[in-house]
């Protein structure tokens, strides 16, 4: 009996030891920026010298692929790590879906998913996407990747050691990283991986370890690299690699065991909503959780609101009770926010379609195509849209019929913003430094302005243009704030103070009297439109954390809505800059706001809408 009882002892370590305990190698890649001047070379140096090691069993890859997202790049990065021998897997940074000119859809496209779940030696290795997409904003984990996550998690064999990886850390550094964090420390998570960071770096998430890998890039350097990572009796140990000389430097090595989190008594940093029980507050009277992000603003009409995912879903929900009433299903992403005329609503989609839907209904009423994704958002005015895309056009469209008006066929970068019509022009920017003012009847070019930068990341092309006054205001991420003459182009003014650091979120006062723009610092400033630089006329009495939300600000009786990143919407008395009252929806960026009166509908990125109300009705 004793011997029996021993060989069955000896067979579970040895089955133990074989699924859990197996030594392997693999290649752990990250930040390869395709579209950088070197990166190509970089990558295939790499590649090479991956394909030399025959003891290598497969290759990660931890985000930031290209450079810029665009499909010229991601196709060369598919090219070159198609030429490795070994199985690899890949997930996209934020430089892949911050400003894809796909909307972030050619990276799933071209290699297949934005996620990856496999297993080998025993572990499960588990890779969600990062964000931010399409919106400057911290990163995210995109809320249709914390539902798969969820359901791979949960679909392992209890006890099974994960690996995770992301391209960010898993810290406040994504606005979700406690989500995702709850949800690894409900099982046996040994290990995170991370990029983002260009350096190898040891941490410690929560009590996971973690390893930021170095970006291949050669940098100041003559040669880029890599890191091996070796698995091997409970322990990690992670080695940078020249792929020149293929010289090898240990620099971290870790134990890799069950951390039993359910036993773990520390207390985490997560966001507090405290702020929503302070008097004075709106209360919320519904909110609704999509499962999927939402990036873009909503549109109402009666009683509906319009909305759209990152699924590819247009739907409508009752603004009294959050019920959703109908979905129509698109073809990819959406980041456009709907525009409504009447009973008809004017969507772009990813799949190259911009589509026009019956508000009542949610049947579709016509669709014109385009030779790209259509990512910006329309703007409707004597039964027109105007709306621009990423192949290089900008198009005026019947409502009735869905015929093109007219098309202009020169605009030189994709286009995400909503378009301003003002003194009959459209005036809309790009993602190539462009600012385009074209004759709304014709579709003629009125006047083309550059801000003359080489960096196609400074475009002024996610802020909504204001005009007043026969002025046209922008602002970008090169911290300037520009006044133009409207009717020819010309710089009135052009300014960049390192005390008022402008970005892109900005709106126009109901009065017309200031542009209202919100820093990167965290303050909220009123421009005079008629002075003769930039003239502080109206400070908000608030002071925000360091803030990237691209939204734009927007007045309505008597309010002034500020957006930020971190799922909070503010409301500012116009008159004083005085705060009239703050409110967390959750803890990612917040779209575009829709007032109403005493009611305002809020959506997040995460896919969360809520209808707060601040007083009671005709109060």
């Amino acid at each position: 009996m004793k011997n029996k009882v021993f060989v069955c002892l000896t067979v579970l370590l040895l089955i133990t030891a074989a699924g859990f305990g197996q030594s392997f190698k693999f290649a752990f890649v990250s930040d390869t920026h395709i579209g950088n001047a070197t990166a190509a070379e970089d990558l295939r140096r790499t590649v090479k010298d991956i394909n030399s090691q025959h003891d290598l069993k497969f290759v990660v890859i931890t985000g930031d692929i290209t450079e810029f997202g665009a499909c010229t790049e991601l196709n060369l990065a598919k090219q070159l790590l198609d030429s490795l021998h070994i199985k690899w897997y890949v997930i996209p940074g934020n430089h892949d879906s911050n400003w894809s000119e796909s909307g972030s859809n050619d990276f799933r496209r071209i290699f297949g998913a934005e996620t990856f779940a496999f297993n080998y030696g025993g572990y499960l290795f588990a890779a969600t996407s990062s964000g931010p997409n399409m919106r400057m904003g911290p990163g995210q984990v995109p809320r249709e990747n914390v539902v798969w996550l969820d359901s791979v998690l949960k679909s392992a064999k209890p006890g099974t050691p994960v690996i995770y990886l992301n391209h960010y850390p898993q810290d406040s550094s994504q606005n979700n990283w406690y989500t995702v964090m709850d949800m690894l420390k409900k099982k046996n998570t040994q290990l995170i991986l991370c990029g983002h960071g260009h350096n190898n770096h040891k941490y410690n998430f929560e009590g996971i370890p973690g390893i930021m890998g170095r970006s291949n890039l050669r940098a100041k350097d003559s040669v880029g690299g890599y890191n091996i990572v070796t698995f091997d009796n409970g322990k990690v140990m992670v080695e940078e690699r020249n792929p020149i000389t293929q010289k090898m430097r240990k620099w971290a090595e870790l134990k890799l065991y069950d951390h039993h989190f359910d036993r773990d008594t520390a207390r985490y940093y997560r966001p507090s909503y405290a702020m929503n029980d302070k008097y004075g507050a709106p209360k919320a009277i519904w909110t609704y959780q999509d499962d999927s992000d939402i990036g873009a603003g909503m549109a109402m009409n009666g009683s509906k609101l319009v909305l759209a995912d990152t699924k590819g879903l247009i739907f409508a929900l009752n603004n009294e009770t959050g019920k959703r009433l109908w979905a129509y299903a698109t073809g990819g992403k959406i980041y456009s926010t709907p525009a409504v005329s009447g009973d008809k609503v004017v969507v772009g989609s990813s799949d190259h379609d911009v589509y026009c839907l019956n508000i009542n209904t949610g049947k579709l009423l016509w669709k014109q195509q385009a030779a790209g994704p259509v990512l910006g958002s329309a703007v409707i005015s004597n039964n027109i849209a105007y709306i621009g895309a990423s192949d290089g056009h900008f198009r005026a469209i019947d409502m009735n019929t869905g015929k093109l008006v007219w098309d202009f066929d020169r605009v030189k970068g994709f286009v995400v913003d909503k378009p301003l019509i003002y003194r009959h022009t459209v005036y809309f920017g790009d993602w190539a430094n462009g600012l385009y003012a074209l004759d709304m009847t014709s579709g003629k070019l009125i006047w083309q302005w550059s801000n003359g930068s080489s960096n196609r990341m400074f475009s002024a092309a996610a802020c909504y243009p204001v005009a007043a006054d026969g002025r046209l205001f922008i602002v970008a991420p090169d911290r300037y704030m520009t006044a133009l003459d409207a009717a020819d182009g010309k710089v009135l003014w052009r300014r960049l103070d390192p005390k008022i650091r402008v970005r892109e979120s900005m709106g126009l006062s109901a009065d017309s009297a200031l542009v209202y723009v919100k820093t990167m610092d965290g303050q909220v400033l009123g421009v005079s439109v008629k002075a003769d630089s930039m003239h502080v006329a109206w400070r908000a009495a608030i002071q925000l954390p360091y803030e990237l939300d691209p939204s734009p600000i927007i007045e309505d009786h008597g309010a002034v809505y500020i957006p930020t990143h971190s799922g909070i919407v503010h409301a500012i008395e116009a008159q004083t800059g005085k705060i009239l009252w703050g409110y967390k929806i959750s803890n990612s960026l917040v779209n575009p706001v829709q007032p109403d009166g005493n009611t305002v509908y809020v959506s997040t990125m995460d896919g969360k809408i809520c209808c707060l109300r601040y007083r009671e009705k005709n109060g």
